[in-house]
């Protein structure tokens, strides 16, 4: 008789929610902050999205961590359309091609902070998903096909593997003797290896995969199964309420700037 370990399974509920639902939540709140560039919009939605976030079982440090980028990149957005933006009202700052302005200034404010509502949502939910799960979900909720699917999972599977790639990659140019000088050299060198053995990789898996069967045209069962439960719709809908009230906000209080028109 073989005895198998049982599965190890999170308890935090956000990893029981489907992983279409998060992305149905994501997709949604973020089609409608992109209807609409105005700082009330944003700002309701940041709002509403802090209450939300603590539910999503990452820690503080967590937390900090995997949006670091957001909290880098929003700012830089700012400082760029203020200085290039359509320029309007008072003119504070000016020199050749960069103008601060009031308008410059407003539209600043409300791209930053539409960055900031769109993106962190999007990175808390994405780091909480399984790429298994996910797999599971596109090709049993939303009826993807399973040759797509499962080449998908194996890609993201892979992307794991490039970290220890290039730190193994430095390691041996190093014993080489061929990287003590030129840093942009070497790490142009390095990317172009590593390229390389990604492609050697991929059409080895490919062969494996496809010699086991994964890209046959028979319908394909599923060891997990993966439903849509009423939870996940609370969470696919939370995304549009959220949306949907940061626009009526906005829309009441005269704020509402249609990026069309």
């Amino acid at each position: 008789m073989t005895l198998t370990a049982p599965t190890v399974r999170s308890t935090r509920a956000i990893d029981r929610i489907n992983p279409v639902a998060k992305l149905a939540a994501a997709f949604l709140l973020s089609f409608c902050l992109v209807l609409s560039v105005d700082w009330v919009s944003a700002s309701v939605a940041l709002l509403l999205e802090a209450l939300l976030l603590p539910f999503a079982g990452l820690s503080w440090r967590q937390f900090w961590l995997r949006t670091s980028p957001v909290w880098v990149a929003a700012p830089l957005t700012g400082v760029t359309i203020a200085l290039y933006g359509q320029s309007s009202g008072q003119v504070h700052w000016e020199f050749v091609l960069a103008r601060v302005s009031d308008g410059s200034l407003e539209l600043a404010l409300a791209t930053m902070l539409r960055v900031l509502a769109i993106a962190l949502p999007a990175v808390v939910l994405f780091v909480t998903i399984d790429p298994t799960d996910l797999a599971d979900g596109l090709a049993q909720v939303l009826r993807l096909p399973a040759r797509f699917v499962l080449g998908a999972l194996a890609g993201l599977r892979l992307i794991s593997l490039f970290f220890d790639d290039w730190r193994s990659l430095e390691l041996a140019r190093r014993a080489r003797g061929v990287a003590d000088r030129g840093r942009i050299r070497r790490m142009l060198g390095q990317a172009f290896a590593l390229l390389v053995l990604s492609i050697r990789r991929g059409s080895k898996l490919a062969t494996a995969m496809e010699a086991r069967g994964f890209g046959s045209s028979r319908t394909r069962t599923w060891a997990r199964p993966s439903r849509f439960r009423s939870a996940d719709w609370a969470v696919a809908a939370s995304g549009l309420v959220v949306g949907a009230t940061a626009i009526a906000t906005s829309v009441t209080t005269g704020n509402w700037n249609f990026i069309v028109g």
